[in-house]
């Protein structure tokens, strides 16, 4: 079958691609902005780009049109299907009706903590020689791809999304998807432009729930009230909980209600802890991440691993080995002792988590934050006013926001930020922004930038700087 994919660059489709052309499908496809990394992974498949949504392409004559959430009516190429009557389909319904069906899907779904956990996850069951297939919306360390696909294999990982499908079906992606075993990481209201409110949010994942065969297995935080009230909905399926730390009393657990699993805290930082099982130290993890959103991450990953199959002990294994992923807490380079980390934070919780998380490595060291307000929610001005306080671990404060273009902010970061009790800057001009945030920092810094987009290259164009500022 040829297919045609709209919107074939996006960290998903471009995934979803690999993965029909791994189940022997022609696959071609279209973008706005068809650029590396995504493009390079493509073509080295022999997946054709086309730049642009011209209604020309239709003379491809695809099997079937595959249509990416970017897409909307008025795109050109997308009229032009219509117009002709011609079959498309989602890329969560295609990949849900055409793989997952045959798979036993192992999903990870969640406001926070989707791609490393299912990283996480992919990566136990490659250790323990599952071979499993996944989409994952990011890169781990450890493989290198976002996805891969072989029909021989039967687990499939997969990040689950709570946005919405395509214009023509406003249901959150991971409805299509049925898991067996499903990892809910936390819930909080996201998606401003999509969601009203927190209600909305949890009604897609109590519609989640009611797919879980009852053989399968939920696995939730204990202390996530939004997740305890979806779970009140009704779930017909087992349930794991998951603890938030534990106190050690000469070996004993002192909790009044044991979660399954649970963890002990060695290290602040989060790169030493003890992995509990019903109350039992089953194996302590040294590891390079930090924070301890990532342990809550690893606890999900390991007894989702563990649903099927996989031994604890050797799961928590396998983490030691965890690498991590591109844009999170990765750090892109050290000059002169300043430390320059990528970050994909761009929600409060997770801005407030990482910042916490560096902290407790880096002590009493200077952390410079660079922020990119860039998501739909964040654009909108739906968190702003938490931001403040999200940021209250770093020293320094950077917020850009660029004054024409898509990911220009509505609100006024003048005045969110008017009050901060440490230096803060808005700048609306990304050279500027450059040079401020290179003239500031000293050896010794961290700088976190955040941002859920390319940042205009920041990064690079920062470390540049710096290294001509010590040169």
């Amino acid at each position: 079958m040829h297919i045609h994919i709209l919107g074939i660059c996006g960290t998903f489709m471009g995934g979803l691609a690999l993965i029909a052309r791994a189940a022997g499908h022609q696959v071609t496809g279209c973008d706005m902005a068809v650029y590396p990394p995504m493009s390079t992974q493509l073509e080295e498949q022999g997946i054709e780009l086309i730049e642009g949504y011209g209604a020309e392409q239709l003379a491809l004559k695809p099997d079937l049109f595959i249509i990416g959430n970017v897409v909307s009516r008025g795109n050109p190429l997308m009229e032009a299907i219509l117009n002709e009557g011609l079959p498309y389909t989602s890329g969560p319904q295609w990949l849900g009706e055409q793989v997952l069906r045959q798979q036993h899907v192992l999903a990870v779904a969640g406001t926070h903590g989707k791609t490393t956990t299912s990283s996480m996850l992919a990566w136990i069951l490659q250790y323990a020689g599952l071979e499993p297939n996944f989409l994952i919306g990011g890169i781990a360390q450890n493989f290198g791809i976002s996805a891969r696909f072989d029909t021989a294999q039967k687990y499939f990982v997969i990040e689950a999304d709570e946005y919405d499908t395509a214009f023509f079906d406003k249901r959150s992606k991971f409805v299509h998807y049925r898991p067996r075993t499903a990892v809910l990481n936390n819930l909080e209201f996201d998606h401003a432009d999509i969601f009203e409110n927190l209600a909305a949010i949890q009604k897609q994942f109590h519609h989640l729930i009611r797919m879980i065969p009852q053989q399968g297995r939920v696995i939730y935080p204990a202390a996530d009230e939004a997740l305890q009230e979806v779970i009140t909905m009704g779930c017909w399926s087992e349930q794991c909980s998951l603890g938030n730390g534990t106190v050690h009393d000469n070996g004993n657990v002192t909790t009044e209600t044991v979660p399954a699993w649970d963890y002990h805290l060695i290290e602040a930082s989060g790169s030493h802890f003890e992995v509990l099982h019903s109350n039992q130290v089953i194996a302590d993890i040294r590891w390079s991440l930090i924070g301890l959103h990532n342990i809550q991450n690893a606890l999900a990953a390991i007894s989702a691993a563990e649903h099927i199959g996989v031994n604890p002990a050797l799961a928590c294994e396998a983490l030691t080995h965890f690498e991590g992923i591109k844009r999170r807490m990765e750090l892109r380079a050290t000059v002169q002792q300043i430390a320059v980390y990528d970050d994909f934070a761009h929600h409060p919780t997770a801005i407030t988590t990482t910042l916490a998380g560096l902290r407790k490595q880096v002590g009493e060291a200077r952390i410079i934050a660079v922020l990119e307000p860039r998501s739909n929610t964040m654009k909108l001005g739906t968190m702003s006013a938490r931001l403040p306080e999200s940021l209250k671990q770093a020293d320094l404060v950077f917020c850009y926001n660029e004054t024409q273009g898509k990911h220009s902010i509505r609100w006024d970061a003048e005045s969110v930020f008017a009050d901060m009790p440490q230096p803060t800057e808005v700048h609306h001009d990304l050279a500027r922004l450059v040079q401020a945030v290179a003239a500031a920092a000293q050896p010794g810094d961290h700088i976190l930038v955040m941002s859920n987009g390319g940042f205009g290259g920041f990064h690079d164009k920062l470390i540049t700087t710096l290294k001509q500022k010590y040169s």
